[in-house]
């Protein structure tokens, strides 16, 4: 009868062996209220930029370059040279038609003067009425010809000036794509160089259809132009993500969408007294949106995985529920949500990391604005 007695005590021994089981008590973490109220967001549109105004630079005239008066990148005026195509050529066909209309007005002459002498011999009739009209037949010929060669000597001299090419406004040159003793001339398929004027510069981005709609609907005014006035100044994002130093107003729409890309063209236009910007820039335009009635999250109070933004939300006895969110754009670090959370609402502010759907924690209330400038 003794093994019974032992098998018990040894069951007893091993139940006093192991340690009592104590529950944990809740962690603590720190927890925001969320609340409602305006904000001002801003969305991004990719841009290119372009001077006020981009010419091509070409020749008028085919010919010979024979000088080149710029540099690639060089800053020109309005009537500087820029380029010679050799005049010899045009300073002779000037001078033929200059002895042209020598020659011409010497056979007017004549002509006026067989004129002269016939008129009063046909009055006292001397001589027949058609020598007379003979005579004034041969004047407007020569008259013509007179008139022919005056203006060959214009269209010379026109020409003889297109030997230089001068620039046609102030900007910087691009490329010079020929070399001296080229030949040159208005067909060529690629230009001299091109010219930008770019004391302004102009930003070129595209609305899709709803944004679109809600420009229209955000701001004031009846019509696109009372709109386009109502809007505020708008930043332009350089491709280092560094802000230009001046911004910028919105001040053109297209007419129309384009029915391939379903977008509508918009242009802002910015200062550019300094030369920083160029032709061909990219950038992002930043466009500023005052929203009312948005609920503001901390970025630092979100998690994304999946392409998915969730925070993590508090019932009323303190369980986490990961809450998926809809934002609907930003506010400095800070996240306006659309979709999943509304005023009210209690979500775990920092130490998530480790938290599991169902936790349980002691909350730590946190004041919502110094989350908010905290994360600023």
């Amino acid at each position: 009868m003794k093994t019974p007695y032992l098998l018990i005590l040894g069951f007893l021994a091993s139940c006093a062996g192991k340690p009592a089981q104590v529950a944990t008590a809740p962690q603590e973490l720190p927890v925001i209220q969320l609340n409602s109220g305006d904000a001002s967001t801003y969305e991004e549109y990719p841009a290119s930029l372009e001077g006020i105004t981009n010419i091509e630079v070409r020749p008028q005239i085919s010919g010979i370059l024979n000088h080149i008066f710029v540099d690639d990148g060089a800053y020109v005026k309005k009537g500087q040279p820029l380029f010679q195509i050799d005049p010899a050529p045009f300073i002779e066909k000037l001078n033929n038609a200059k002895a042209s209309f020598h020659a011409a007005e010497g056979s007017l002459k004549n002509a006026q003067l067989e004129v002269e002498k016939l008129t009063p011999l046909v009055s006292g009739k001397v001589v027949s009425d058609i020598q007379l009209r003979t005579a004034q037949s041969v004047l407007e010929t020569a008259t013509g010809n007179a008139e022919q060669a005056k203006a060959d000597i214009a269209s010379a001299r026109i020409n003889l000036g297109y030997t230089i090419v001068r620039a046609s406004v102030n900007g910087y040159i691009g490329r010079v794509m020929r070399k001296e003793g080229s030949v040159v001339g208005p067909a060529d398929p690629s230009p001299l160089t091109d010219l930008s004027d770019v004391h302004q510069v102009r930003a070129f981005f595209a609305f899709g259809e709803n944004d679109f709609i809600r420009f229209k609907s955000l701001y004031a005014g009846n019509t696109l132009d009372e709109k386009l006035r109502s809007l505020p100044p708008v930043e332009l994002v350089l491709a280092d993500d560094s802000a230009y130093v001046s911004k910028g107003r919105v001040d053109m729409i297209n007419g129309q969408f384009d029915n391939n890309t379903g977008a509508i063209t918009v242009r802002a236009t910015f200062n550019n007294e300094h030369g920083l910007l160029r032709s061909g820039n990219t950038g992002k335009i930043r466009l500023s949106l005052k929203l009312n009635n948005q609920v503001i999250v901390p970025q630092s109070a979100t998690q994304e995985m999946q392409e998915k933004t969730f925070v993590f939300l508090l019932d009323d006895h303190n369980k986490v529920i990961k809450q998926v969110i809809t934002i609907s754009g930003k506010s400095g670090n800070n996240y306006l949500v659309k979709d999943g959370l509304k005023k009210g609402d209690r979500i775990v502010y920092r130490g998530y990391d480790h938290l599991r759907e169902g936790d349980q924690i002691q909350p730590q209330l946190t004041d919502l604005n110094t989350a908010l400038a905290v994360n600023n």
